[in-house]
């Protein structure tokens, strides 16, 4: 396998916000890869990006995260801002359409990105959005996506990411007696359950609510000229990213491509999580070749 090229890192001036984006030079003709999640930034792709040495692989983090502030922190980012960021980083880079893997919130952000702007985008392979609207029981997966919101409003970060990761990890339908649980208690994960009383966070203060309740532009998505592959994990049958991929496939009349292990199939390390991700990035190489 060649080397990876060190990343250089740019910044963008966006309405609301200054983006970070990096980009690894490649040797290979083919189109730019872009590597993206939400809330979760470049931090996530690096061992995903240095499987493709070859290619030319922009990473960056998404308004409100991590190296790209936003002029109001405590504002809400929806997927048509973000898409909107990723048109003006694609138009910026001025090399022809992109691959584009995009995954969890940034699924849902990739998919508003080519109803809107098809023509920049060759393929895109959405991985696992969790769009708690497009599901059978929306009804309760909305209402729990509320209910983690409300928590982190009333009670912080802890609690928040205690209701968050107790609702992650559900498998099967969410009714509205499981959504209306009270979140666990941050010690059962090794959270403070003191408030800091700051409501800025990415994923909980900032994404929560605008991203699982986005309804997606089916037909646009299926006039596009995009070719679009949607992915759902192997080992997370069940949990409501994977339902959501299952879900938006059946309204594109596709059946979603398995990628190995499950949501963070792809990390390496990254934030203290492991998947597969020499699997994951096989199997991305292959679904990217018959573009």
């Amino acid at each position: 396998m060649s080397t990876m090229a060190e990343p250089t890192t740019h910044t963008l001036d966006v309405p609301g916000a200054t983006l970070a984006y990096d980009v690894r030079q490649g040797d290979s003709p083919a189109p730019v890869l872009l590597l993206i999640g939400s809330p979760m930034g470049a931090g996530g792709f690096g061992t995903l990006a240095a499987h493709f040495p070859d290619r030319t692989v922009v990473t960056y983090d998404p308004r409100g995260g991590e190296r790209s502030p936003k002029a109001d922190p405590a504002s809400l980012s929806t997927p048509e801002q973000h898409a909107d960021d990723l048109h003006r980083i694609i138009t910026e880079l001025a090399a022809g359409p992109v691959d584009l893997f995009a995954s969890s919130g940034g699924a849902i952000n990739a998919l508003a990105l080519v109803a809107r702007h098809p023509e920049q985008v060759r393929t895109l392979i959405a991985h696992e959005p969790p769009l708690a609207s497009v599901l059978p029981d929306r009804e309760g997966a909305m209402a729990l996506t509320q209910a983690i919101s409300d928590t982190y409003k009333s009670r912080g970060f802890g609690a928040g990411m205690a209701h968050f990761i107790i609702a992650v990890s559900h498998k099967g339908p969410i009714t509205p007696e499981f959504a209306a649980q009270p979140g666990p208690d941050p010690d059962m994960f090794g959270m403070s359950a003191e408030d800091d009383g700051i409501r800025t966070d990415a994923l909980l203060g900032q994404n929560m609510i605008t991203s699982t309740h986005y309804q997606p532009d089916f037909d646009a998505l299926r006039a596009a000229s995009t070719r679009i592959v949607i992915a759902a994990g192997a080992e997370s049958e069940g949990e409501m990213a994977h339902r959501g991929a299952e879900a938006v496939a059946e309204r594109l009349d596709m059946t979603p491509v398995i990628f190995p292990s499950g949501h963070a199939g792809f990390l390496g390390g990254e934030y203290g999580q492991t998947g597969e991700p020499d699997a994951f990035a096989s199997k991305l190489r292959e679904v990217l070749a018959q573009s």
